[in-house]
């Protein structure tokens, strides 16, 4: 084993750390693990790794010196870096063993043959943002965060005061400050009274979902969820063996006079219908709960985009109406502020929250605390709103860009949310969007078709969904150009 560690081992990778410093440390641990350098075995100098790297002297001191702080790298007397004996994660040398394909794999067909990938998925490409037009849903525009109050607020919750608490283990019970946020003012905007016992904290709207699917559905309990729908409804009842009625909507969403009499389970998004955006009256909700009681069914309602209403103010929330406790409530922070925080809620009565923590123990315990505190403080100090006010100008002013765009096309509006919402359900007027969405990347442009979102999809399926939350807006006609010249020609 050599006794130094050269310096041509040490490289810089673009994807390992954002910082420089990052990077240089990133490397060096992996330089001394790669070689399973022992202890003692000295490093580069600090000029002559500079020279070699082509970066400052100063920058290779500085990463040195937290290196040494970490317990990596050690100082010695007149011999300047070396591999500290107190390296941790050292790898091992291991005897005997065996090659990859050398032994015989099970058979995965056969062990998984009761289970199904899902048919219906929304995809998006990976590099979505190396796109010039990408005009998806659910995506969020870094340009309206405020990154500097997100981590004052994740500084705050990693302080002295606040650590001992978060890293202890809950044992499945929420963070009680983001619970109180939720209680007395998130489900109030929405007219929703609820006990801090009556809220489950979930890993987003999807986690919630599937917690209520999987304790009320059954396969003697008929669901009814809408189509076009969210694909994420089908495939958690799928899932659930739960015999399902794909109930066709029109421009006010699910209409209950529809439901069959043997209905025991609705699954809808009364407040903005996906994709369509169609709102559900008053009318109809009234209506609809009337026949859950008279029918002894339960709803489920995902109210995910409320937040979004800078047209008009949004009806009340199903959830609001309900005085008999069938309506299960589900929200989700991860739509308004960014889908990577995953941090949703499920409102229901007490007895089933207990039945839906206790289910959620066996997964995941509860989602992080520190997350949910970080959230909590951004919440209760006021960001939230401020981000929800810039969120709904730029939205406003996108939507009247985009609907300005379509009515200089032959593309027609199916479906836009009355109250606001980031997409429109567009139709190409005959031409198949899947295939225009694949001609449309050779251009840079992204759309999603509209076939994921029907049960049984119209051939050829002439729906797409136009998501606006992260296009920028001197992108928007131009891109809407494009696509009227493809789906012209694909009509043609």
């Amino acid at each position: 084993m050599s006794s130094r560690i050269p310096a041509e081992i040490i490289l810089l990778r673009e994807d390992e750390a954002p910082t420089l410093q990052g990077r240089l440390a990133a490397a060096i641990v992996r330089a001394i693990l790669e070689i399973r350098a022992r202890p003692g075995t000295r490093l580069p100098s600090s000029r002559s790794l500079a020279t070699a790297l082509g970066i400052s002297r100063m920058t290779v001191t500085l990463v040195y010196q937290d290196l040494v702080a970490q317990g990596y790298l050690a100082t010695l007397p007149r011999s300047g870096i070396a591999v500290a004996a107190t390296v941790p994660h050292r790898r091992l040398r291991v005897s005997g063993v065996r090659q990859p394909g050398q032994g015989k794999p099970p058979d995965w067909q056969d062990w998984l043959s009761d289970h199904h990938l899902p048919r219906r998925v929304i995809r998006k490409p990976a590099n979505w943002r190396e796109y010039r037009y990408p005009f998806i849903y659910g995506q969020a525009d870094p340009s309206l965060f405020d990154h500097n109050a997100w981590r004052d607020c994740a500084r705050q919750a990693l302080g002295t005061r606040d650590f001992a608490d978060l890293a202890s283990d809950r044992y499945g019970a929420d963070d009680p400050l983001l619970v109180d946020y939720i209680c007395s003012n998130t489900l109030a905007r929405r007219g929703v009274h609820a006990r801090p016992d009556e809220v489950l904290v979930t890993l987003g709207a999807q986690n919630a979902l599937f917690l209520a699917v999987e304790l009320l559905a059954r396969a003697d309990r008929l669901a009814v969820t809408e189509d076009p729908g969210y694909p994420d409804f089908a495939e958690t009842l799928r899932r659930a063996q739960s015999p399902t009625t794909f109930l066709p909507v029109d421009h006010g969403g699910l209409n209950p006079a529809d439901l069959p009499e043997a209905t025991r389970l609705v699954i809808a998004t009364p407040s903005h219908h996906i994709p369509t955006g169609g709102t559900m009256p008053l009318a109809r909700r009234r209506e609809l709960l009337d026949r859950a009681a008279a029918q002894d069914f339960l709803i489920i309602e995902d109210d995910y985009d409320f937040e979004m209403s800078y047209l008009a103010p949004p009806l009340p929330a199903l959830k609001s109406l309900d005085d008999a406790g069938r309506v299960i409530y589900i929200g989700s922070f991860s739509k308004s502020l960014f889908p990577g925080l995953r941090i949703g809620y499920m409102v229901a009565p007490a007895e089933l929250i207990r039945q839906a923590r206790a289910l959620r123990s066996i997964m995941l315990r509860h989602p992080p605390s520190h997350l949910q505190r970080i959230t909590a403080y951004f919440l209760a100090l006021g960001h939230y709103d401020a981000h929800i006010v810039r969120l709904r100008e730029a939205l406003k002013r996108r939507r009247g860009l985009i609907e300005a765009a379509l009515n200089d096309s032959a593309l027609q509006i199916a479906g836009a949310p009355q109250a606001g919402g980031s997409s429109i359900w567009v139709s190409t007027g005959g031409a198949d969007s899947g295939l225009l969405a694949e001609r449309l990347r050779t251009e840079s442009v992204l759309i999603e078709p509209g076939d994921v979102f029907f049960e049984r999809p119209p051939e050829p399926c002439p729906f797409f969904r136009l998501g606006y939350g992260t296009i920028a807006d001197q992108m928007i006609a131009d891109g809407i150009r494009r696509i009227d010249r493809a789906a012209s020609r694909l009509r043609r």
